[in-house]
């Protein structure tokens, strides 16, 4: 059961509040992915994989929320694509021995919600279907996944539109994937966005007119959702969407989430959720092919070496407004982040 909101938060709910967003500091996109096929309101959330062996050819995974899912290089060049009706938010986690388990919100059937499952073929760079699988009743909207440290068994999160959150066990080892609902939370009024932070089995979710919020993410624990942030106008601005990590030692770090009212990206210091600073996605130049982004849902970081282009990290950021072009995603260094936040 959801706790009472403190005050701050409780404002938050009704309205947000006037303010002016803090300044944020631009930083240019390094490469953008080939435009998705559909019109209007389609690319919604990337996923990323990092390839040890070969940082340079890493995969971006992102959906097109219309008609299906698309696998991408680091040069944004699209390799793959995989029919799959109105899949929304996406998630991957490796396995044992490198398998590469790919899961996708499915919002098909707006009455019930699914999870759409899939490998990565991480040689011919495809996703290959393993099936969808249901959750219980409502719209799937938001998704992302957990390994629990102690045994590496792998549990999704499918956050409904209405703001119930489902958590589901995810059993791949057998010939047939298993999905089994194992418990559920709520959050007041509509969210999307979550993303799990391995190392403290701590999720976080965006309920999008109100603010942050995290779980204990194992199953056996209480359902309590704590707020650690609130919508306010000047650091997060409605809709608060996508959420992405930048874990550091044990418990440090930074979360970042889509700040989609203005523009820009907030991050929170962890583990203590303080402000951290903001920033936006902005073009090269007046005469540069890479716009900068605009009303962006999904968001996806991951650290590490990426190659020359990205040698601390490469966050992935859907752009809403790709003009004259389809809607995509923008590649950016997390070097270049975190040079202009002097993080």
């Amino acid at each position: 059961m959801r706790t009472a909101l403190p005050a701050l938060l409780l404002a938050g709910c009704a309205s947000v509040p006037a303010a002016t967003p803090v300044t944020a500091p631009i930083v240019v996109a390094s490469a953008e992915t080939d435009p998705v096929d559909s019109t209007s309101d389609a690319a919604d959330d990337p996923a990323i994989w990092r390839n040890r062996a070969n940082p340079a050819a890493s995969l971006v995974i992102g959906t097109d929320k219309q008609v299906g899912i698309h696998v991408y290089d680091l040069k944004g060049k699209r390799l793959s694509f995989t029919p799959a009706a109105r899949l929304n938010n996406v998630d991957l986690r490796e396995m044992a021995g490198g398998r590469v388990i790919v899961a996708a919100s499915d919002r098909a059937d707006t009455a019930n919600a699914h999870v759409a499952l899939f490998t990565l073929d991480t040689v011919a760079r495809r996703l290959v279907p393993m099936g969808r699988y249901p959750v219980g009743a409502g719209e799937a909207y938001g998704m992302c996944l957990w390994t629990r440290a102690s045994d590496k068994a792998l549990f999704g999160f499918v956050v409904l539109k209405d703001g119930r959150i489902d958590q589901v066990r995810i059993h791949v080892s057998g010939a047939i994937p298993r999905v089994e609902t194992v418990r559920s939370m709520k959050l007041g009024t509509q969210a999307e966005g979550c993303v799990v932070d391995d190392r403290t089995g701590t999720l976080y979710v965006a309920e999008e007119d109100v603010g942050l919020w995290r779980f204990a993410a194992d199953p056996a624990a209480p359902t309590t959702a704590t707020p650690i942030a609130r919508v306010d106008g000047r650091t997060l601005v409605a809709d608060a969407e996508g959420l992405a990590l930048a874990p550091k030692g044990a418990t440090g770090g930074y979360l970042v989430v889509s700040s989609q009212g203005d523009n820009a990206y907030t991050l929170y210091r962890l583990a203590d959720m303080t402000y951290a600073g903001r920033f936006r996605i902005g073009a090269k130049g007046t005469d540069s092919a890479i716009d900068g982004t605009s009303e962006t849902d999904g968001i996806e970081l991951a650290l590490g070496d990426f190659g020359p282009d990205y040698p601390e990290g490469l966050f992935v950021a859907q752009d809403g407004d790709n003009a004259p072009d389809t809607q995509n995603f923008k590649y950016v260094s997390w070097a270049r982040i975190v040079k202009a936040l002097g993080l």
